[in-house]
């Protein structure tokens, strides 16, 4: 594939990852009226692991240790990361959250700097800096008020390192395996785990879903923000890396602030748009690397081409 058509294409499946991640916090916003937010994220689990069965319904049989793995993945990216982010709404604002959990991607891209071959750019952090400033801009939304709350703060911080550590261990998984099959394993495993999660709060019912709004919001959480997201997001970090990909997230926040404004009415401020401004610009900031290397140092060191292929399966049928 051509690199720029390669570099096209995976930031469009980022971007549209980032708004469909953007709106899931307002469908899950309505569905808590009904649901906890462990049951959500069990019933996103499942329908996510169904529909990925659909589309590719052949087994994926692993050594132990590559099994292992995608445990890992889906505590981490999965049941974990929900987890410790709606337990940290409850002890602390919505604002600190999104603010401490947009600090994702410059961990990722520390993690990244000793795991993998994706070293940390000084432009990475300056593209940090500014698109974090703008992040506090658009959440706040014009209201600074910022209360501290260790308990609830904390909880944000290990949401922000679960994703940076799972996107890491996503990088790494082996390239030759098919991206479906790898995202219906991590939320199988994810769905595992969610399990104990769900299971305090009382009698469950599927009666909220008779109504059209919640039954829309969960099928769109399981289907789209849950299936399709996650095999897109995975299919960004093959084309473009793990740290640019996740440069891209600095921009939910403003995603969220603007569905929420068409949706719930919620009025956006100056202190947004301004936010938005240095959002676009530190994600772009964040993306620029030196020069390229002459031709004749290329052909010296030619890159390594087992992670550009768009992965293809090799997995055992049964």
């Amino acid at each position: 594939m051509n690199p720029s058509r390669k570099t096209t294409l995976g930031y469009l499946f980022a971007l549209f990852t980032v708004l469909v991640w953007g709106a899931t916090f307002i469908a899950s916003k309505q569905l808590l009226v009904f649901y906890t937010p462990a049951r959500i994220m069990l019933m996103r689990f499942v329908l996510a692991y169904i529909a990925l069965w659909i589309i590719r319904p052949r087994p994926l049989l692993l050594p132990w240790k590559t099994e292992l793995r995608f445990a890992a993945l889906g505590i981490a990216g999965c049941s974990i990361y929900f987890l410790t982010e709606n337990t940290a709404l409850l002890h602390t604002t919505a604002a600190n959250v999104s603010i401490i959990v947009s600090a994702a991607p410059i961990l990722t891209a520390v993690i990244a700097h000793f795991a993998t071959d994706e070293k940390l750019h000084r432009n990475t952090l300056w593209g940090f800096l500014v698109a974090f400033s703008g992040v506090v801009l658009v959440v706040f939304n014009g209201a600074f008020v910022l209360r501290v709350s260790p308990k609830g703060d904390i909880l944000a911080l290990l949401s922000a390192c679960c994703w940076a550590i799972y996107s890491v261990m996503l990088r790494k998984m082996p390239p030759e395996l098919d991206p479906i099959l790898v995202t219906r394993r991590t939320m199988l495993w994810g769905l595992i785990t969610a399990v104990p999660m769900a299971i305090p709060g009382g009698a469950f019912s599927l009666a909220p879903l008779s109504g059209p709004l919640p039954l829309f919001n969960i099928l769109f959480l399981g289907l789209i923000g849950s299936a399709l997201c996650y095999v897109l997001w995975g299919k960004a970090f093959t084309l473009l890396g793990v740290v640019s990909t996740n440069n891209c997230l600095y921009l939910i926040p403003f995603v969220t602030i603007v569905m929420a404004g068409l949706t719930l009415k919620e009025p956006i401020s100056p202190a947004a748009v301004a936010g938005a401004v240095l959002i676009t610009a530190g994600v772009i900031l964040a993306q620029r690397r030196k020069s390229p290397v002459p031709a004749q140092a290329e052909q010296a060191h030619p890159p390594q081409t087992s992670r550009e292929a768009l992965v293809k399966d090799t997995s055992e049928e049964a």
